[in-house]
């Protein structure tokens, strides 16, 4: 007879998903809006650097005006906001229009370094990001498979920040706005869709067989227990 324990504690709340951790579709409204919105000023100005500027400001505070009414977290609409004034002051600083989109060429060759320290020191950030998604903390550090699987599995999302910047890095050399405001949409949602894609098919097959997958880590004393975040994770697929 099978039955859940009175002393049981309640399902957590769900977590937030692996996408919206990664970089989810209201992440890229973030990430695309402002920029066609400072092409286009930019480009109806004149080639007007005040225009462009003005216009990604205004974007950029509708959208988070729009995102604090659907209830997302401040921090984030924030820190989003703040992104698209960071990348205004310096380009009115330098007078450059390319320069709107330094600070998102230098994030991502951060993010790419990053991704690629935590591989080297044996902290995957993928694994980091899916434990919290699962609200498994560093369990899965104990399971010698799934620290292979999520180290193959970011050197996924490490390809994808250095493909960006392969990307960004000549068209700011030439001074390409355009260009650069259409990379900028291309490689955002798109691409982080792939990456999710490609990076569960890499950390699937590096799994051995017989592995009771994701939210189940096998660790060196025997546990394999399923963990807090067994139902509601938000992860869907993530289980083999």
């Amino acid at each position: 007879m099978t039955g859940t324990p009175d002393h049981e504690a309640p399902p957590p709340q769900p977590a937030e998903s692996l996408a919206d951790l990664l970089g989810g579709r209201r992440g890229a409204v973030d990430a695309t809006l402002p920029p066609v919105a400072f092409a286009v000023g930019w480009l109806l100005g004149g080639n007007s650097l005040a225009g462009g500027v003005a216009a990604a400001v205004v974007t950029g505070a509708a959208v988070a005006g729009w995102r604090l009414r659907r209830g997302d977290r401040p921090r984030s609409v924030l820190v989003g906001l703040l992104a698209v004034c960071v990348a205004a002051l310096v380009a009115l600083r330098t007078g450059r229009a390319e320069d709107f989109f330094l600070v998102q060429l230098v994030a991502n060759a951060a993010s790419a370094l990053a991704w690629i320290v935590s591989i080297a020191v044996r902290w995957p950030l993928l694994g980091v990001l899916v434990g919290v998604a699962l609200r498994q903390r560093t369990r899965w550090r104990r399971d010698p498979a799934l620290l292979r699987a999520y180290s193959r599995g970011s050197w996924v999302w490490a390809a994808t920040y250095l493909l960006r910047v392969a990307v960004f890095l000549p068209l700011w050399l030439g001074g390409h706005v355009v260009a650069l405001t259409v990379g900028r949409v291309a490689l955002t949602w798109p691409l982080v869709a792939a990456a999710l894609a490609v990076s569960w098919v890499v950390v699937r097959r590096s799994l051995p067989a017989g592995h009771p997958g994701l939210r189940h880590p096998v660790t060196l004393d025997g546990d394999a227990g399923p963990g807090p975040a067994r139902a509601g994770s938000g992860i869907g697929p993530t289980e083999k």
